[in-house]
């Protein structure tokens, strides 16, 4: 029988200086002698399967794997790409940039759909969408908000209940919560609308959608906005105590991507490891129950849910505009 060894690692520096890390672990194959080391913005727990389905196969091979927040990625990779081998977050707008400023290794044999990927380099594997979270007792004798804008009536109608309890990223300190804005802002009005209604009843501020689940659970928070849906169904399978709302009016739905560093030190079985990661969220995914969803085909390019890897995807990552942007958005939300 085939074992992998898990190790939580604590104080091994990797890069020069310190790093705080949400978490570090490192997965060995019954006979390790290799290591890919891999960036990423997903919890470990989430991305699991993946690198130990890997390693049942690759049993030569460790997984060294590191998290941290999607804004801090760009930073922590571009200063040392030859540290690692693969990079995952689920800020699509600057995983595109990375790989637009060329630092991703072409992977030309890879077949993925054309609107899934970008030049074969960066790849999407999961489809997310953006969720409301609510709490459910305190929604217990109220009309559950479908939309945006029923979320604002509900908020408006009481707003003793609600202030101090309602959350959402910090788009300063969230590559991804950043990402849902501006897509949010693209696509309608309502976005600031809302915005301003939360800043004006205090809404708190987080990094993380793990945070503000389980605040919501707890009843610190009553609702929590732009959550990724993939940790929210995951927790809601042993937590009740929450409602996920997909909102009808215009639903956003990122996909979480991948690519190869170029400076990588394994090319071969960092490729390998991508080829092994599409399949399972492709192939086996979607018969399984795991807790990253996988890539959706039926979405296929064309839904305009969908969060497209295209080059417009970068225009709020300019400096002027993100400035502009990060202005309006805290003129809203910091009252």
């Amino acid at each position: 029988m085939r074992y992998i060894v898990v190790l939580i690692l604590c104080l091994w520096p990797v890069v020069s200086g310190a790093q705080d890390w949400e978490d570090r672990q490192v997965f060995n194959g019954v006979a390790a002698t290799q290591s890919l080391r891999i960036l990423s913005s997903t919890d470990t727990s989430f991305f699991a399967p993946i690198i130990t389905g890997f390693l049942r196969d690759n049993p030569t091979w460790s997984v060294e794997y590191f998290v941290t927040g999607t804004a801090d990625i760009t930073g922590i990779f571009s200063n040392a790409p030859d540290k690692f081998d693969i990079i995952i977050s689920s800020a699509m707008d600057l995983q595109l940039k990375l790989v637009n400023d060329g630092f991703a290794l072409a992977q030309p044999d890879i077949q993925h759909p054309e609107w899934a990927q970008w030049r074969q380099r960066l790849f999407a594997f999961t489809s997310e969408p953006a969720t409301i979270v609510v709490n459910r007792a305190a929604f217990e004798n109220k009309s559950i908000p479908r939309t945006r804008q029923e979320l604002i009536q509900v908020l408006r109608s009481d707003p003793d209940l609600f202030r101090g309890k309602l959350g959402t990223y910090d788009v300063r300190q969230s590559g991804v919560g950043y990402l849902f804005a501006t897509q949010d802002a693209r696509a309608s009005e309502t976005y600031w609308r809302l915005m301003e209604v939360m800043g004006g009843l205090g809404a708190r501020l987080y990094c993380c959608s793990g945070e503000m689940i389980d605040d919501v659970a707890s009843g610190r928070l009553l609702v929590a906005y732009n959550v990724l849906g993939s940790y929210a169904a995951t927790r809601q399978k042993t937590d009740d105590r929450f409602e996920i709302i997909l909102p009808s009016d215009f639903p956003t739905t990122m996909m979480r991507t991948g690519f190869v560093s170029k400076d990588t030190p394994h090319p071969i079985a960092a490729g390998d490891f991508m080829r092994h990661m599409i399949e399972m969220q492709t192939t086996i995914a979607p018969t399984k129950s795991y807790p990253l969803p996988p890539l959706d085909p039926k979405h296929d390019g064309a839904s305009p849910s969908v969060i497209a890897l295209e080059p417009a995807l970068m225009t709020y990552l300019d400096t002027l505009k993100r400035r502009t942007f990060i202005k309006e958005w805290m003129d809203a939300v910091l009252q």
